[in-house]
């Protein structure tokens, strides 16, 4: 996924290098906007496990996981590097992302792009 990575504002930087990613150009703003509507109406916490594992606390709303698991099935088909993890625990899931060391420069957009969300 490309997009900006100071928050939902786009900055014109990229998340992925454009050979990481096999997304269309022009679907990367609509990709872009569905994570960007995921963290702010969802997102309760971000916590950096490792340099190459991003935790994202998610509160469970109606619905929630199923679109989160489509949302992620289909960012894992055009950035195969990413390695998500979704567990349901109570009232919020957790999402750990994990990327190859060679691709901490995504996780770290994708960790700006979340705490962007909920400053």
């Amino acid at each position: 996924m490309a997009g900006g990575v100071d928050g939902p504002a786009r900055s014109g930087a990229a998340w992925a290098p454009v050979d990481a990613c096999s997304l269309p150009t022009a679907e990367r703003p609509l990709r872009e906007a569905e994570f960007d509507a995921l963290f702010a109406t969802a997102l309760r916490g971000v916590r950096r496990q490792a340099p190459t594992w991003l935790r994202l606390d998610l509160a469970a709303g109606e619905g929630t996981e199923a679109a989160v698991r489509d949302l992620l099935t289909r960012e894992s088909s055009c950035c195969s590097f990413f390695d998500f993890q979704l567990t349901p625990a109570g009232d919020r899931l957790v999402l750990d992302v994990r990327v190859p060391p060679a691709r901490v420069d995504v996780l770290d957009g994708l960790a700006r792009r979340a705490a962007g969300s909920s400053a």
